[in-house]
């Protein structure tokens, strides 16, 4: 089982910063094969903001159109913790973000990681509110 922790959410004005963090704990290593960012505003469902592979020889990553060049994804060397790096930043970015592990091995081709049903694990989130 693997736990994740989100951390890094806050208030911040139009076309500012946030780095969110998402620890992670567990048999994680051999159990994960990507960590995803989603998100979900007040009525809306939960969407598909980043993920990367969890994979000694593949980091890939892959990010939604509506942040794609202003959010990044990345991990750190000690592989706990994942992070999402968030810049010029708009009020519809308002939401509360999750971080999430999936236990399904990738297939050439697919964009299984953008979708919020093939992750098993999820981390309590954190809310990104952003001010016009």
């Amino acid at each position: 089982q693997v736990q994740l922790v989100e951390s890094g959410g806050g208030l911040v004005q139009a076309g500012g910063s946030l780095r969110l963090s998402c620890a992670t704990s567990g048999r994680t290593f051999s159990s994960t094969y990507a960590i995803g960012w989603f998100r979900q505003a007040p009525g809306k469902e939960r969407e598909f903001v980043a993920s990367i592979r969890w994979s000694w020889s593949d980091a890939s990553t892959d990010y939604s159109d509506s942040v794609k060049g202003r959010f990044t994804i990345s991990r750190n060397n000690a592989w706990n913790t994942v992070y999402l790096q968030m810049n010029s930043l708009k009020p519809e970015d308002t939401a509360v973000y999750y971080c999430a592990a999936s236990s399904l091995p990738p297939i050439s081709g697919s964009k299984r990681y953008n979708d919020p049903r093939n992750f098993g694990s999820w981390g309590q989130g954190t809310q990104v509110t952003v001010s016009s």
